[in-house]
């Protein structure tokens, strides 16, 4: 064990927590603030910090993050609102999803001579998922209208799990795999597994351990330094369990969470406090290890292709497809504008991009360049607008005499 690693990492950990409202106030803060740590110390800044973990250990501290915050993220979701609003996040999942591939695939087409149409399918597909955790200054701000924080955060529950199959179809096609006429069959195959079996684990495995928690809890069989426990395990063990059997974990820690809240709604406020601590922590330690890790590995290789997609990425990519499969539905021009800004890139793409990493496409290099450069780009331009355009936007609509939004 590296003992220096250790101590620097405890005592961000304290100090962050000890400044985190104060800092939850400011442009800086949250993974902005973790990335920016992390390579300031690591190998490319004072070399203080040693951490040498492979792509695997990345994936997986990347993967256990983003479970505990789906689930809690969902746990905590307003139902009402959302049964009300739910014309967002299913025109955001199930039109602005697709549009954001295409136009992505369109855009790399234009930028990367050198990678193969599939590759390109591929990257799209990478960075087409919003991240749950780089939300949540956005999602758990009260300025922010319920029905956007709703939408948000559905959204980022769910797309990371839809488009794994569409990732391994791509991947599949790219690697020479799959063939034209297996394609169609693969593709149902891998669908009705990652999002069958994460459904079906997600919700079975939460009902019954729900259940059994509030026959202990009513029996007064839980110890009250145990409750920190329950939420952190739901969440993983739905997970694990649908990876294990071939499903889509993401998935199946969302409805996993939704199911839980629904459950459990007088006890759930102080069940998911300890949960949330763990994500909150798991995720900066997360950004510290890419920052240390990753970023420093890949700034001298950025050139203005991999610059002008990521911009790309984050802005007309997203936003476009926001703004049109949202026309009709209700939010004004600024509310569309903002939910199409707020698609950050960061674990699920982290994630995906260690499993096209041990594909070893000809592309790999350009490819894994690319979602880093645009993860970076937006942990820094999202952080920094979080707080600002929440504030703007809730002073827009103060000033509209639109309805409280708290």
């Amino acid at each position: 064990m590296n003992y220096g690693n250790l101590t620097i990492l405890a005592l961000f950990v304290f100090a962050y927590s000890a400044v985190s409202g104060r800092a939850d106030r400011t442009p800086i803060n949250g993974a902005l603030v973790y990335t920016l740590f992390g390579l300031a110390l690591g190998a490319h800044g004072l070399g203080l910090l040693e951490l040498s973990v492979e792509s695997e250990g990345l994936r997986t501290l990347a993967e256990l993050t983003l479970a505990l915050v789906l689930f809690t993220d969902a746990a905590n979701a307003d139902l009402s609102v959302l049964r009300q609003t739910i014309k967002v996040p299913r025109r955001l999942l199930l039109v602005g999803l697709p549009l954001t591939i295409i136009l992505g695939f369109l855009c790399g087409v234009l930028l990367f001579d050198d990678l193969g149409l599939f590759e390109i399918a591929v990257l799209a597909t990478m960075l087409a998922p919003t991240d749950a955790a780089l939300g949540k200054a956005v999602v758990t701000n009260p300025r922010v209208p319920p029905f956007i924080r709703q939408g948000l955060s559905a959204e980022s529950g769910l797309n990371d799990g839809i488009c794994v199959p569409i990732l391994l179809l791509f991947l599949a096609l790219a690697s020479g795999a799959a063939t034209a006429e297996t394609t169609p069959m693969l593709a149902l195959k891998l669908v009705l597994e990652e999002l069958g079996i994460g459904l079906l684990v997600g919700l079975g495995l939460t009902l019954i351990m729900a259940y059994l928690l509030r026959g202990a809890s009513h029996r007064g069989w839980v110890e009250e330094s145990w409750l920190q426990l329950p939420v952190v395990t739901m969440a993983l063990g739905c997970f694990a369990a649908a990876q294990w059997l071939g499903g889509s974990g993401f998935i199946a820690a969302f409805s996993g969470g939704l199911l839980f809240g629904r459950l459990a709604q007088k006890e759930k406020p102080e069940l998911l406090m300890a949960a949330e601590g763990t994500g909150d922590t798991l995720a900066l330690l997360t950004w510290v290890v890419f920052g240390a890790g990753v970023v420093g590995n890949y700034f001298q290789l950025i050139n203005w292709q991999v610059i002008c997609y990521a911009a790309l990425s984050l802005t007309v990519v997203r936003m476009l497809p926001v703004y049109l499969c949202l026309a009709g539905t209700g939010p004004t021009r600024a509310e569309k504008l903002f939910i199409g800004w707020f698609g950050p890139r960061g674990l699920a793409s982290i994630v995906f991009g260690v499993i096209v990493l041990n594909e070893n496409l000809p592309g790999t290099a350009t490819i894994s360049l690319t979602v880093v450069c645009t993860i970076l780009l937006s942990v820094v331009a999202h952080g920094l607008t979080a707080n600002p355009l929440a504030a703007r936007l809730a002073s827009k609509e103060s000033s509209e005499g639109r309805p409280p939004t708290g």
